[in-house]
């Protein structure tokens, strides 16, 4: 027993060592292409994508590029030539491909995707702050750990310092090379588990849709890359039976696996992390469903021999399945203290209020089940092709298992989100359509593969039938691909609309009254004498917090509010300060606030009265959001205490030491 735990560890070492070898070495390599594509595309004027067909043009040339350097690395691995060399190519096509698809289209402009409008702007604000920073900290409140994952934007920090870009700034390059190295790994990930032309296929495919439908959530995008070989990983983890003695690592290596990618996952987005630990979980029951099935047969086979077979009980039958999901989930408990930690520190020491809303929002996608195998599209057709060959193989290919378990999970996710609505609240089931699309495009592609290997044969294996298949494929990604911008254009259109941390607009129009945030910065640095990351703030204009790392006293929404911050009270005891009669009473209120009180206020002057623009939570309504405006009369800062200042459409109001 010794001797085979020691074959299997070392079969474990090896493996998982040699996957992480070529997976940091993919990373590099696409980490490098990335780059260079990027500064290459920052080297030329480009006219901008919202009013220009050129950079979509060139979007397309370089698309079909780097698909037809997967086509090559497919062929050489189909050959058995120069194995090296098609590694090579599938990460440098693959990363490519996203390079091109992302970057081109911003290539005139400074923001990515979204620009700074709506949840880009406190995302944005997240990576600003940690790019300040490397301490994890609440991305607004001053004196919070971050309740909201910070893996994406700690590193995304880090990336900004190692570049010498602002936050706002470090956004755009940072997303679209992490998810150039994702992809690159995720093709990785596959060679370990199918045949290596089958995984640049499906990992080429998958990356396709996330770009469509996943990208403008930069850091939760690596994770639906990610998710449909996990999910593989996992069930390889979960369910084996007729295991070879010791001719593999037992499982563990992919019970390792699994444990980082449920880590991952806690680490950048918690939805996507509970999602994943739902399918893994449901994967567990369904293996201990078939394990207990498989010893109801030996059971019933004991009873028609004359020999009685040593039949072990339901006990011995499960435990294996349940210690490897325990040891994954340790695995993935020690990853999320990283980012968790501080947060569960500071929870242990008091109670969460009532003003937590994270959930609350149901638009209407989230009201009905996601079907994308029916929408009259090609990847709705790639979808319907993905669900057949899922059903037609779900007796016998643990791929296909697999895959149908992680969709499984999503509806069931889908329709209790849907019940909880009665419980007031929701499981945003909406947000996990790209995961879908993922799981259903990794089908889709074994089902194009496979379906076309039977017409094969079906056919007397006529001679040209592969390479009329290699062909049909080809086209069909082309297609797809180039809809992509399409797809994204509301996404990227903003992204040359909004004004940019230099108070720019990449279209060229007129900029919004962002253009005189620098002024005020300015102003706010003079005055107070202090670091930005030692005033506090308080404005509506919270793209202001988003480029300069000021502490907010408030937040954009309560949606995005720490829980610990008591966002509503918060908002009451604003209003409550702009009922005060005289300037004594305005500095006695803020002396006395429960929480540490602005130490400058950023305005907006209307007549005889300065005014703030809040929101409040309005679920179960959609919009879920109630935007009213405090007033505050400019008498209350008539007084030595304040400093006023007007700079544009602003007023900014410093209390004075």
């Amino acid at each position: 027993m010794s001797e085979e735990a020691g074959v299997r560890g070392t079969v474990l070492v090896r493996r998982a060592g040699g996957a992480l070898g070529e997976g940091v070495l993919a990373a590099g390599v696409a980490a490098v292409v990335a780059g260079v594509g990027l500064v290459a595309f920052g080297t030329v004027q480009w006219p901008a994508f919202n009013s220009s067909n050129v950079t979509r043009a060139l979007t397309t040339v370089g698309q079909v590029v780097a698909l037809a350097v997967l086509v090559a690395a497919i062929v050489l691995v189909r050959m058995d030539k120069w194995p090296w060399v098609a590694k090579a190519l599938s990460w440098v096509g693959i990363s490519g491909f996203v390079t091109v698809t992302l970057g081109m289209p911003l290539a005139a402009t400074k923001l990515y995707l979204f620009g700074i409008s709506v949840d880009q702007e406190f995302r944005t604000q997240y990576l600003t702050r940690l790019t300040d920073s490397a301490a994890l900290h609440d991305m607004n409140y001053v004196d919070l750990p971050p309740f909201y994952p910070g893996g994406w934007f700690w590193v995304g920090g880090r990336f900004a310092n190692l570049t010498g870009m602002a936050g706002w700034e470090a956004f755009k390059p940072f997303a679209i090379i992490g998810l150039a190295v994702t992809a690159a790994i995720a093709v990785v990930l596959w060679s370990k588990l199918i045949r290596g032309d089958w995984a640049v296929a499906v990992a080429a495919a998958t990356t396709a849709v996330t770009l469509a439908y996943g990208s403008p959530e930069a850091y939760s995008a690596p994770l639906v890359l990610l998710f449909a070989p996990a999910l593989v990983l996992a069930w390889g983890a979960l369910y084996r039976p007729a295991e070879p003695a010791a001719a593999t690592a037992g499982g563990w290596g992919a019970v390792l696996g699994t444990g980082l990618f449920l880590g991952l996952g806690a680490m950048l987005y918690t939805l996507y992390f509970g999602v994943a630990v739902f399918a893994v979980c449901l994967m567990a029951l369904v293996a201990a469903g078939l394990a207990l099935r498989e010893r109801g047969k030996a059971v019933r086979a004991q009873r028609h021999r004359e020999k009685s077979m040593a039949v072990p009980g339901r006990w011995r039958v499960v435990w294996p399945i349940l210690l490897r999901l325990i040891v994954a989930g340790m695995i993935a408990g020690l990853l999320a203290l990283t980012v968790w930690f501080p947060f569960l520190l500071k929870l242990l020491g008091g109670t969460i209020p009532k003003s937590g809303t994270a959930f609350h929002y149901l638009p209407e996608g989230g009201s009905q089940l996601p079907l994308p195998m029916f929408d009259f599209s090609l990847p709705g057709v790639f979808c319907l092709l993905g669900t057949v060959w899922l059903v037609l193989r779900a007796g016998s290919s643990r791929r296909a298992q697999a895959l149908g378990i992680g969709v499984v999970a999503i509806y069931l996710w889908c329709l209790l989100s849907m019940t909880a609505t009665a419980a007031g609240t929701t499981l945003l089931s909406f947000r996990l359509e790209p995961m879908l699309y993922a799981l259903l495009a990794a089908a889709g592609a074994f089902g194009f593969v496979e379906g076309a290997r039977a017409i094969y044969q079906v056919l007397n294996e006529p001679a040209r039938m592969p390479l009329a298949a290699g062909v049909v494929a080809l086209i069909g990604a082309i297609a797809f691909s180039q809809q992509i911008p399409h797809v994204l254009a509301n996404e990227i259109t903003t992204a040359y609309t909004d004004t940019d941390g230099n108070g720019e607009r990449a279209d060229k129009r007129p900029a919004s009254a962002v253009t005189h945030y620098r002024a005020v910065d300015a102003a706010l640095l003079e005055q107070t004498g202090r670091p930005r990351d030692q005033s506090v703030v308080l404005t509506a204009d919270t793209s202001f917090l988003a480029i300069y790392p000021y502490y907010g006293f408030q937040a954009l929404t309560s949606h995005y509010a720490n829980p610990l911050a008591d966002f509503a009270a918060r908002s009451a005891e604003i209003k409550r300060w702009s009922t005060l009669k005289s300037p004594q009473q305005l500095i006695e209120a803020l002396r006395q606030s429960p929480w540490r009180a602005p130490d400058a206020f950023l305005f907006r002057s209307s007549g005889d009265d300065y005014t703030l623009r809040l929101s409040e939570d309005v679920y179960p309504n959609d919009p879920n959001v109630k935007r009213y405006t405090v007033t505050f009369p400019k008498s209350l800062f008539a007084d030595g205490h304040f400093r006023v200042t007007d700079i544009g459409p602003f007023a900014l109001v410093v209390m004075r030491p």
